[in-house]
């Protein structure tokens, strides 16, 4: 690509439970190169430094193809306040406020905005996706947790703590004995997240004992494998799998209720699958969902990408009001 036609991007770092994506971004969504890394999401501390690092070695090791580079945006887990660039808690129970925007701008000399991650997602859609054609729409993430970003009459919803949409603490199995790390039982992240699907392998492995599915000590069972076992036929699986779906349509028809979408966009890995997915609509009820008219869909990016471009919409966000200081 010719950077003459190019003239300005921002860099955008996507932070997630396993790994930091970073990427070239032009101001209208197009992420040009993009570039993996490890993350360590153990403290908000350790994950800037991981953050930091991947910045100089993208720098060094990835040559530009704007002109210039206007920001630096980044999609950070837990609370966020987008307003103040400060992160406040990677989860509960992890709380520090962190100076992310303050400590960014002073080692890259670069504007910085930050916000969450699956808000960076959501936006992503309501800026360049289904935003086009819908103004009441739910982004459902289902990747390692579960988390939701709510638009509605074309309005991104914050919340008043920089909180809203941590629907992973739903609970949705009144009589599950399931502990939660937020101290309920029956939580749906607890249930049907990927972290969640495997915990529930490990705790119901000896109850379904032999199984088809292949359990290695200090490795997390991935979610497709569990749903290729389960259509195959395998007890564990089947179980693990029909309580998630279960757990993630009881969690879909509650959002309707509350937030009256026409639009439901599945982000995230788990809901991939379309076996899985098939599991969900299966107890969908039919009357609940009459009004989301557009349906479940896949959003009109990449997974990938969604966050990236995101990330650098905060990014972006944050040059626009420096230049009208």
């Amino acid at each position: 690509m010719d950077s003459e036609k190019i003239p300005t991007s921002i860099l955008a770092i996507d932070l997630g439970g396993t790994k930091i994506l970073l990427g070239e971004v032009t101001p209208d969504g197009e992420v040009l190169n993009s570039k993996s890394y490890p993350s360590d999401t153990t403290t908000q501390a350790i994950a800037l430094e991981h953050i930091i690092r991947a910045i100089h070695d993208y720098k060094e090791t990835v040559p530009f193809i704007a002109k210039e580079q206007i920001a630096i945006g980044i999609g950070l887990v837990g609370r966020v306040d987008h307003e103040r660039g400060v992160w406040l808690e990677i989860e509960p129970g992890k709380s520090h406020d962190t100076a992310v925007k303050q400590i960014i701008e002073q080692a890259f000399s670069l504007p910085c905005g930050i916000d969450n991650d699956v808000a960076c997602a959501t936006k992503s859609e309501l800026t360049f996706g289904w935003g086009a054609s819908s103004h009441n729409f739910l982004y459902l993430n289902v990747g390692t947790g579960i988390a939701a970003g709510f638009v509605v009459n074309k309005e991104y919803i914050t919340g008043s703590h920089f909180n809203a949409g941590e629907i992973g603490h739903m609970v949705v199995a009144m009589d599950s004995d399931v502990l939660c790390g937020c101290g309920r039982k029956g939580c749906v992240e607890r249930l049907a997240s990927g972290l969640g699907l495997h915990e529930r392998i490990i705790a119901l492995q000896h109850d379904y004992y032999p199984t088809s599915l292949i359990i290695e000590e200090g490795k997390r069972v991935s979610a497709d494998s569990i749903f290729e076992a389960a259509e195959s036929g395998d007890e564990l699986c089947v179980r693990v799998s029909e309580e998630a779906a279960q757990a993630l349509a009881s969690t879909i028809m509650n959002l309707v209720r509350v937030s009256d979408p026409d639009t439901i966009i599945l982000g995230g890995g788990v809901t991939n699958n379309m076996y899985f997915l098939n599991r969900i609509k299966h107890y969908l009820n039919p009357r609940t969902m009459r009004f989301v008219t557009n349906g479940l869909v896949f959003p009109k990016h990449s997974p990938t990408e969604s966050g990236l471009i995101g990330a650098a919409l905060a990014g972006l966000e944050a040059s626009k009001s420096k230049s009208q200081r």
